[in-house]
């Protein structure tokens, strides 16, 4: 029988090759249906799979799993069951929507019920997050920053290559995409004036990530290497680390960044599984110097998926302005992981971690209207002539994320986020 992520498989639901969902993703998200409760689903082409009622026909009866897991608001207590339990039910889909077979395919009543057209739901956040650290992991963004804002002959700082730098971050306004952002207000110091103003940012930034969520929890007290994290991984997601760039500037010494980050952070609604991803593993750069044991990792920890950009203003089309690759990353998901639990911090299913922006090296790659810009410098030129240096109140910035090797195009959707005035 083929395996799961075989690019010779077909379902017999007709998807289009450019789709982002082919039956080799399968990725899981929560949605709901005009006044329906929120519940689990699949993305399958243009459709959702609902897995609360395939539970209920008793689809996953084999797997002695409780359907009700399904009928959630939240994908935890499906994480919680276990990596087994994850790659089983992925599987079982997988088998369910093969064009061979019959069972869902040859009952139109269940077949109604149970796929539901992307367009007509409502995605919502899918996990229900405790805890939230933003990592800073990519050299060519590091370096940026440290070439804009710090010594240029000592961009990075001294620890900066010898461990994942993060922070923890504010859980609680992480939002899904399609969520409006308004623009935040703080303490600003402006050139030249003694004292500072309370007012609404002038430098409103994104910030290209990859997220992923944590699919086990440990005890306080315990640590995991980076070669053990694969067991703690259920999979990825798009990430955009909202950032007023004044007001952190301002406030950021010597605790590091507050409101000009917690305001919100967003996510996309569908999380795509690292069984998915398999096939896209590649080797990330070399690490110089050698890094401590517990963070060392053997085979390909690093992703192959291409990172887009799009800026939208008001009655505008979106412009691409920027592509790039988490493959470069100097530090992997499992050492960022390792570094969290190194010094005992317990994980929590459902919590998310992010890689900091994700830049490449030539000038188009950068993940940050900060680094594009060159904090205003260089301002980018949109097709109706108008310019940005940061955004302005009504632009909508997108993100959209895809891995694709032998015809498989595995996808994230999109994040997608609106600016609305200050309030």
């Amino acid at each position: 029988m083929l395996k799961a992520n075989d690019p010779n498989l077909h379902s017999w639901i007709q998807i289009s090759p450019t789709s982002e969902f082919p039956i080799q993703n399968l990725p899981f998200g929560v949605f709901s249906v005009g006044e329906q409760d929120p519940r689990v689903g699949v993305a399958l082409g243009d459709y959702i799979l609902d897995l609360c009622v395939l539970g209920q026909e008793g689809l996953f009866d084999l797997l002695n799993l409780d359907p009700n897991v399904f009928n959630r608001s939240f994908l935890n207590d499906f994480i919680a069951l276990g990596k087994p339990c994850w790659r089983a039910v992925r599987d079982r889909v997988s088998i369910l929507l093969r064009n061979d077979n019959a069972e869902i395919r040859d009952n139109p009543d269940l077949m109604r019920r149970c796929l539901v057209k992307q367009v007509d739901a409502q995605l919502h956040l899918p996990v229900k997050i405790s805890n939230y650290t933003d990592f800073h992991t990519s050299l060519e963004s590091a370096t940026n920053v440290g070439l804009l804002f710090r010594d240029p002959e000592n961009a990075l700082s001294p620890n900066w290559k010898h461990l994942p730098v993060g922070y923890h971050g504010r859980a609680s306004s992480i939002v899904v995409s399609g969520t409006s952002i308004h623009r935040p207000k703080g303490q600003v110091k402006i050139d030249g004036s003694p004292l500072p103003a309370f007012m609404p940012t002038q430098q409103l930034d994104f910030e290209l990530e990859i997220g992923f969520i944590t699919g086990a929890s440990t005890a306080l007290g315990t640590s995991i290497t980076a070669n053990q994290a694969d067991d703690y991984l259920f999979g990825l997601v798009l990430f955009n680390d909202w950032s007023a760039r004044d007001i952190q500037r301002w406030e950021q010494q010597p605790l590091g960044p507050f409101l000009g980050k917690s305001f919100a952070s967003a996510i996309s609604p569908w999380v795509v599984t690292l069984d998915a991803l398999e096939p896209f593993r590649v080797a990330g750069p070399t690490q110089s110097p050698a890094v401590l044991p517990y963070l060392e990792t053997a085979g390909n920890k690093h992703f192959d998926i291409s990172l887009k950009v799009y800026l939208q203003a008001p009655q505008q089309p979106s412009v691409l302005i920027s592509q790039t690759n988490p493959r470069y990353l100097y530090w992997n998901i499992n050492q960022q992981l390792a570094h969290q639990t190194s010094n005992g911090c317990n994980l929590q299913v459902g919590d998310l971690y992010a890689s900091g922006t994700i830049s490449g090296s030539e000038p188009d790659s950068y993940g940050s209207l900060l680094e594009l810009t060159w904090n205003g410098s260089k301002p980018i030129v949109l097709p109706d002539e108008s310019t940005r240096t940061y955004l302005q109140d009504g632009d909508t910035i997108i993100f959209k994320g895809c891995a694709e090797r032998n015809g498989v195009r595995i996808g994230f959707g999109e994040l997608r986020n609106k600016i609305l005035p200050a309030v």
